[in-house]
């Protein structure tokens, strides 16, 4: 966490010498960066193509 606020890749507040961070804002990144599974079928279809 304290990389992505040095970066600033991710939302927070600075109150003081802390840093807050919303459970929002924490949920927004981490869904943003989520990838979705393949399907079995999905996959034969991607090494049809490539063959």
């Amino acid at each position: 966490m304290r990389r992505l606020v040095a970066q600033r890749r991710i939302a927070f507040h600075k109150v003081g010498r802390s840093v807050r961070l919303k459970a929002s804002d924490v949920d927004a990144h981490i869904n943003a960066g989520r990838v979705e599974p393949l399907t079995a079928s999905e996959v034969w279809t991607g090494l049809r193509s490539v063959a």
